[in-house]
């Protein structure tokens, strides 16, 4: 099965990172994991101030902050991520990478507001509901 796996550092990926490594007969090193990352914009003023190399340099450290520990922890479970990041809106990105990729899952952690939480205060987790064709594994 070839899996993505939306991260974004926060304690809610590291609760779909357990509840990965603590299900192995489903989603052990038999399978394909993406590591997928969504790196917010920079605001276009700042990114024509930098230029276009400094602000792919950010958005790849960016990544690499995120999705280090990722590696780490996965390698101990014997799972070997590849890791890729987009620039943009969490929600759509996440849909469209695992549409895009052919994935057969996507895995994330979710805060597990309410819905009146959600009107309020909008959720990566409902946008990937909304707009992912593939099914999605939330993990609270």
């Amino acid at each position: 099965m070839k899996i993505l796996l939306a991260v974004d550092g926060s304690k809610f990926t590291k609760k779909m990172l357990a509840y990965l490594t603590t299900h192995p007969e489903l989603f052990g090193p038999h399978n394909a994991f993406t590591a997928f990352t969504a790196i917010g914009a920079l605001p276009p003023r700042a990114r024509a101030a930098v230029g276009a190399e400094v602000a792919k340099s950010y958005y790849e450290d960016e990544t690499a902050k995120i999705a280090a520990p990722v590696v780490k922890f996965l390698a101990r479970h014997g799972i070997t991520p590849q890791v890729t990041y987009k620039v943009g809106q969490p929600g759509e990105l996440i849909a469209k990478a695992a549409s895009e990729g052919d994935f057969d899952l996507v895995m994330m952690g979710s805060h597990g507001h309410s819905a009146l939480g959600n009107l309020v205060m909008g959720s990566v987790a409902t946008q990937v509901l909304a707009h992912c064709s593939v099914p999605v594994l939330l993990v609270r």
